[in-house]
């Protein structure tokens, strides 16, 4: 069994973990592979400011710098924001993947502009951050919002009749005045959201953690993992001062 830990970057109880989880059904999930919700045990509360942002990134790290001692086969990050991605893989040999630069890739596969299209404008600097690093900016229709306050451990659970409505407007207004011709969900929190999106659109509608579980599940079965050319691991790990460091 390919195990797979999954880091969901915000503290919750069993109950929100939960509803994270629903986005990888089990027909979604191959055989032979087990994906594993677990959230980080202290950290930041929406990922809203420069300082959520800092503690996604080091809480998702303390969080996965063990998976591989503990038996996994790949990590994957229930962020958008891709937090802790690139130390992980530096720490780390098996695969660590992202929903972000996964579903930011698939959608320049699919079309030529793809617009990120998020809850509330607070997230767009998780998106600047990483459409940086990756350098992939010339391939951005638009950022959007519907500057609504998301609810990470709820999700979208009672809100479809309206939040719905008003993702649907903004992604109609990426197509016509950005030049959009992919849309990517901004949070893997909006996964309830998918299905009703695509069906209701003209073009793409990328689910963040889905497409990004799938790509590791495909390097998984490849036998593929990062570049340790890219990603050296430190000639002086920290590993067990990292783990000391738990709150």
């Amino acid at each position: 069994m390919n195990r797979i830990k999954v880091i969901v970057p915000i503290p919750m109880d069993e109950a929100g973990v939960a509803n994270r989880a629903e986005q990888l059904p089990e027909h979604f999930v191959r055989p032979g592979f087990k994906p594993e919700f677990e959230a980080v045990r202290w950290g930041a509360a929406l990922g809203d400011s420069y300082h959520d942002t800092l503690l996604m990134d080091w809480t998702v790290f303390q969080a996965g710098i063990t998976a591989e001692e503990e038996g996994y086969a790949g990590v994957l990050i229930d962020t958008v924001s891709d937090s802790g991605m690139r130390a992980l893989r530096s720490a780390l040999s098996i695969p660590v993947v992202g929903p972000g630069e996964a579903s930011f890739a698939m959608a320049m596969m699919l079309g030529k502009k793809f617009t990120v299209l998020t809850m509330w404008p607070e997230w767009f600097p998780l998106y600047e951050k990483t459409l940086t690093e990756y350098g992939w900016w010339d391939r951005v229709a638009s950022l959007r919002s519907i500057d609504t306050r998301p609810d990470v451990t709820e999700l979208l659970e009672g809100k479809e009749e309206v939040v719905f409505g008003k993702l649907k407007a903004e992604a109609e207004k990426a197509m016509e005045e950005d030049g959009a011709d992919v849309i990517v969900l901004g949070s893997t929190t909006m996964h309830q959201s998918a299905a009703y999106l695509d069906s209701q659109l003209p073009i793409p509608v990328l689910n963040p953690g889905q497409v990004a579980y799938k790509l590791l599940e495909t390097q998984i079965e490849l036998g593929l993992t990062h570049s340790k050319k890219a990603f050296p691991a430190p000639e002086v790990p920290k590993h067990a001062d990292i783990r000391k460091g738990w709150y």
